[in-house]
Order: C-alpha cells, then structure tokens, then sequence
C-alpha cells in the first residue's frame, strides 16, 4: 500500500524513517553484545517489544535478567505478541530498506544486519523528538542486546511464540 493511501496516524507512527532509527539502535545493541549484525529474524521481534508501549514498559532494568525469567513471569506479554508482530512486518521491512538507502543499516555475513556509525541526524532527530520516541528507540537497542545474551535467535523467537 502506498503511504499516501494509509490511514495518517499509521503513516506518522510506523513510517521507515522513525523505524529504520529503531532498526538501527537494535542492529547497535545486538552488535555493542556480540560484535556480529543482527539476525535478519530478530528484527520483526524487536519492533513489538519496543513499540508496544505496555511491554515496553515492563522489559528488566537490566539485561542480566533471564529472557526466559521475565517471559515466564510476564507472559501476558506473549498475548497478542505473535499478531503484533505480523501487522508490524511490512513496517520493518521498509524500515530495514530505507536503512540500508540511506545508509543507516546494511547486510553483511549471513543476512545479518549491521549498523552504521552512529550519524549525526540520529542526535538532531531525538532531540526535536517526543520521550516515548526516545523510549522506542533506547529499548530497541536494549532489547536486540538482551536477546542476544539469550541464546540463538529460535530460541529468543520460541520464546515469544513465533517462528521466522
């Protein structure tokens, strides 16, 4: 669908632009943890951890918390996680290639995903931005970290309950 045909409030909140930041601060953390990109699969389930207010909320002050703890003690979180994440993977998707135009991201060994130097726009953007864009896009470079410190990207996807 073309974004001028999308409802307005789904094109400002889901555009490539505000997703391909929360794609690059996941492609920086899951790299700051494990020095390797991002496992291509891992970013449709970073994008329903960050975006969703309510989970995102409630994500560990640390990333030394268990995944599997949290998840087990939170599992309502899973409710809804596998839908969440479907409606959201056209979003990525153009997140992930409007990274990779404008240099944000790019693909390197094994289709996984790695970040660019931090640019400048990224600074200017979060400062003229709201403290829930902020939230988004810090938790998004929290969540990709976590998940790598959890084991391989089937089992962060098992889980959540979705599969690639």
């Amino acid at each position: 669908m073309a974004w001028r045909d999308r409802p307005r409030e789904e094109a400002h909140l889901l555009n490539p632009g505000f997703l391909g930041l929360v794609m690059w601060s996941a492609a920086a953390g899951f790299h700051e943890a494990t020095q390797a990109g991002l496992p291509f699969h891992l970013a449709f389930v970073v994008a329903p951890v960050s975006l969703h207010k309510a989970t995102r909320e409630a994500l560990p002050p640390s990333s030394r918390t268990s995944l599997a703890a949290w998840i087990e003690e939170n599992a309502v979180f899973r409710v809804g996680f596998a839908e969440r994440a479907r409606s959201l993977s056209p979003f990525v998707r153009d997140a992930l290639l409007f990274g990779a135009a404008q240099g944000l991201l790019s693909v390197g060994d094994g289709g996984r995903i790695e970040p660019a130097p931090r640019p400048r726009a990224f600074a200017r953007y979060l400062r003229e931005s709201s403290d829930e864009v902020h939230d988004c896009v810090k938790k998004a470079g929290f969540a990709a970290k976590w998940f790598a410190l959890a084991g391989s990207p089937a089992t962060v996807m098992a889980l959540w309950g979705v599969k690639p």
